[in-house]
């Protein structure tokens, strides 16, 4: 029933149902990993977002105990694939930095 309305859905939105199974598979695997992404991404960001509302708010010392897991879900974002390293890297070095201008 699940599949079946998703198909419909997806027939709507697309205009093409794919015909081979391994492209209906290929569909059906593509959603779970988009949601997987979204979860994944939406985690990222909502961690950078307070780390930034802290630093702005000058509270570098919860920022501070905040850094592991601002950095354990960049990384976790990285080792998806949903952005890439050097991508990652950059959010980190920045947010650090204006950390550190807080801090000083």
């Amino acid at each position: 029933m699940q599949n079946t309305c998703f198909f419909v859905i997806f027939a709507i939105i697309t205009r093409v149902m794919p015909n081979i199974k391994a492209a209906k598979k290929s569909v059906r695997s593509d959603e779970r990993k988009r949601i997987f992404n979204d979860r994944r991404r939406r985690a990222m960001r909502q961690t950078v977002k307070r780390f930034v509302e802290l630093v702005a708010q000058k509270n570098a010392a919860e920022a501070k105990a905040m850094v592991p897991e601002l950095y354990a879900n960049i990384d976790k974002a990285v080792k998806r694939g949903v952005i890439k390293a050097n991508t990652g890297a950059r959010k980190k070095s920045r947010l650090i930095a204006t950390l550190k201008k807080v801090e000083a």
